[in-house]
């Protein structure tokens, strides 16, 4: 047993349909189902026609356009990867640290620096200048200056898009169901 409401119609208690035919209140509204099957020439009425073969079905495509980004949500997104960023430059500047001077290139570049100098009253030594402390103090201060100029960035070229999008009425993408 299944009821169809028409739109704005109440649904009446006990009414039950057939395929193919329309209910009071749709027929009231000038409302019909359409039949399920159509009849060919020569067909047996009460038979369903013959098919001719399924409908070719391609992928589903679907235009959407892009008319605003909320600044808000592209300002927290934004801070979250560049949090991310300075995070994994910093373990990249401590572990390119350690591994150059696990092979040894600072003591090479001392002595070569040493010999270029030659004999002089002041000795040169590198480690002052790119000691494992100041590496990392460098690149968690470079981090902190990056999350906040791309934070800033981000949610400046949301506003901006925001701008143009209502100029020109946003980016359109055309989205495949393959």
């Amino acid at each position: 047993m299944s009821t169809t409401q028409a739109a704005g119609a109440p649904a009446q208690a006990g009414a039950t349909e057939r395929p193919g035919q329309a209910s009071e209140s749709e027929q009231g509204q000038g409302l019909e189902q359409q039949p399920d099957h159509e009849l060919s020439q020569g067909s047996v009425p009460g038979q369903p026609a013959a098919r001719q073969g399924p409908p070719a079905v391609g992928p589903r495509r679907v235009k959407l356009t892009v008319s605003r980004i909320d600044p808000w949500s592209a300002m927290k997104i934004s801070f979250l990867l560049s949090v991310a960023a300075g995070i994994a430059g910093v373990v990249l500047m401590a572990v390119l640290w350690l591994v150059l001077s696990g092979m040894g290139v600072f003591a090479d570049v001392n002595r070569a620096v040493g010999q270029v100098l030659g004999s002089s009253s002041t000795k040169f030594d590198l480690m002052d200048y790119i000691g494992f402390d100041r590496v990392v103090s460098l690149s968690i201060v470079i981090g902190v200056v990056d999350i906040v100029l791309l934070t800033a960035i981000a949610t400046l070229g949301a506003v901006l898009y925001n701008i143009c999008s209502s100029l020109v009425g946003g980016l359109q993408v055309t989205l495949t169901d393959d």
